[in-house]
């Protein structure tokens, strides 16, 4: 049996719209652990204004990943638009606690968001940057159906360069 059809039979998930009352989650993935790939920790202040800036996105949405039997939350994953080499993009990203990890979910969240970016029109394309480091996010990317583009240079967070891989999926259907 293919690795997402095992997936596909496995747990599900559910996407829920960011809310006021998930800044818990923010503050659970704020580790040393969940922000190793991403320039580590922010302070309170930081994290404050993602906060905000999740509640007030005008184009994309962040939602919170839940287990579709039972309603656990499990993580974040959310799509936002973004200049990228001359054209305006969807970019996807996501972020699964420690203890849901290995099971699936990130891709199956990773998937749902494609489907949210698709209906949401306006771009053609959805990349994901994850740091070629990052073999959990690459891997997800894979199995959400991304075309890997190749390598870039991104900054993220603001100041601080990273090598990335360039993850793309067509929203109208076609090939990354």
């Amino acid at each position: 049996m293919e690795a997402v059809e095992a997936e596909e039979q496995a747990e599900q998930v559910r996407l829920v719209p960011w809310a006021e009352g998930d800044f818990w989650l923010l503050e659970r993935t704020n580790s040393p652990e969940m922000t190793a790939h991403l320039g580590g920790p922010e302070n309170a202040e930081k994290l404050a204004g993602r906060h905000k800036r999740y509640m007030e996105l005008a184009s994309g949405r962040m939602y919170r990943v839940t287990l579709a039997e039972g309603g656990e939350t499990v993580g974040s994953v959310g799509f936002w638009e973004r200049e990228w080499r001359d054209s305006r993009i969807w970019e996807a990203g996501w972020g699964i606690l420690p203890e849901f990890q290995g099971r699936g979910l990130a891709a199956q969240a990773a998937r749902a968001v494609v489907a949210e970016a698709r209906a949401a029109g306006r771009h053609r394309y959805l990349h994901a940057f994850p740091s070629v480091e990052h073999a959990a996010s690459n891997g997800v990317c894979r199995r959400a159906g991304f075309t890997l583009l190749g390598q870039a240079e991104f900054e993220y967070p603001k100041g601080r360069w990273i090598t990335s891989n360039d993850w793309r999926i067509d929203l109208a259907g076609g090939e990354g």
